[in-house]
């Protein structure tokens, strides 16, 4: 293709404008133009920054940079493909735009070296010979990334699987910490119901918003986040939600229904003083307002408290004249999850049952009975039969 071509490939994009903004598509139409006009030195330079931008991004082909952004770069045939919207006159446009961009990636480095000898002064025309080349190639079609978008959707929910929501942004977890579900010990019960729940709403059925409660290092979150490991669950998405950004919940809602992807809302860790209002925004959201929430999302929420909120004997003692009914609204808020899931502490059999099973994970080699006298001793100064207790335990043996 002619290097004029391919500036006008690059400059009549349409449905993916925004892969002429790329950083190394402005590089690669400056360089083009730079050769143009005989501009040598710049047109050099253009072409090693290329190479040095693909390899320091990770990649060896001009088209596996592009398929990647093509992927999991907000645009309007993805929006609308993950939507369920057909528009003919887009996907015309979006095809031809991906024809263009597979000439672009197709591109051989010979092709622009050949062109940057004949830009070059004499004493430099050598050099282009010995210049570094990356792969040509295309592994992308309109078909496939149609696909593509059709079952992971588009942007950041196709990239990533995990996300925290804070200050009216989302932001991508890229490496989410979880514990792999084969690891988990105890409660076998209690993550059971989870996954249930979880596994009605992958299938598409109506499901409950969950509740799980009860002591510290019980396992509560981990049960959440390990949804993310297990199989059949890759269009799961995880969102954690600060307390503080409940009352902006709703924004966030409103565009995740009609994506492909099945949502988790996650609060950790959720109590409430007596005199927080926010409660009343997390009511509306487990309830729905006017506004339904959508079939794809659910909330999932953890606390050490059953009822969520704080209260102590003077709110009883109050002059309120409905004092009663207040508390009852107030502590009444953990009713309005379909699902709550009580994580107790365990009692000591079951804890040493627990020891004995993680001990055996870790490959700890100890007599039984000396490993029962002294996780025994340790639970004495360290409160709360619990994995985290269990595991701390068994932590302080190796070191």
């Amino acid at each position: 293709m002619p290097q004029m071509d391919v500036r006008a490939a690059l400059v009549g994009l349409s449905a993916y404008k925004n892969i002429a903004g790329l950083p190394l598509m402005r590089m690669l139409h400056d360089f083009l133009k730079a050769m143009s006009a005989k501009q040598a030195e710049a047109a050099l330079d253009l072409y090693t920054g290329l190479f040095f931008s693909l390899e320091k991004e990770g990649y060896s082909a001009l088209g596996d940079y592009l398929h990647d952004h093509l992927r999991y770069d907000p645009a309007p045939y993805p929006e609308a493909v993950a939507a369920g919207r057909t528009d003919e006159r887009l996907a015309q446009a979006a095809r031809r735009d991906i024809q263009l961009l597979s000439f672009v990636a197709n591109l051989p480095c010979a092709v622009l070296k050949n062109g940057l000898i004949n830009a070059l002064p004499e004493s430099w025309r050598s050099m282009p010979g010995e210049l570094p080349e990356w792969e040509s190639k295309c592994p992308f079609t309109f078909e496939e990334l149609t696909r593509f978008y059709q079952v992971n959707g588009s942007g950041l929910f196709a990239r990533y699987r995990a996300f925290v929501w804070e200050k009216d942004k989302l932001h991508p977890v890229e490496d989410p910490d979880y514990v792999p579900p084969d690891e988990l010990t105890g409660y076998e019960r209690q993550r059971g119901q989870v996954v249930e729940n979880t596994r009605a709403l992958m299938e598409g059925r109506q499901v409950n918003n969950v509740l799980l409660y009860g002591e510290s290092g019980t396992g509560k979150s981990a049960a959440v986040k390990a949804l993310l490991g297990l199989e059949g669950f890759e269009g799961l998405r995880i969102i954690e939600v600060d307390k503080a950004g409940l009352g902006d919940l709703p924004e966030l809602i409103r565009t995740l229904g009609h994506r492909p992807q099945k949502f988790i809302l996650f609060i950790d860790d959720l109590a409430f003083d007596k005199d927080d209002r926010t409660y009343s925004a997390l009511k509306t959201i487990l309830e729905g307002g006017l506004e339904k929430r959508p079939a794809n999302v659910a909330v999932y929420a953890t606390s050490n408290r059953r009822h969520l909120v704080r209260e102590t004997f003077s709110d009883r003692a109050g002059d309120e004249v409905d004092a009663n009914e207040t508390i009852e609204e107030k502590t009444s808020l953990s009713d309005r999850f379909g699902l709550r899931i009580p994580f107790l502490s365990l009692n000591q059999d079951q804890f040493l049952e627990l020891v004995y099973r993680l001990a055996r994970v870790y490959h700890i080699d100890r007599d039984q009975e000396a490993l029962k006298t002294s996780a025994i001793r340790w639970v004495m100064h360290h409160p709360g039969r619990t994995p985290r207790t269990a595991r701390q335990f068994l932590n302080s043996l190796q070191v």
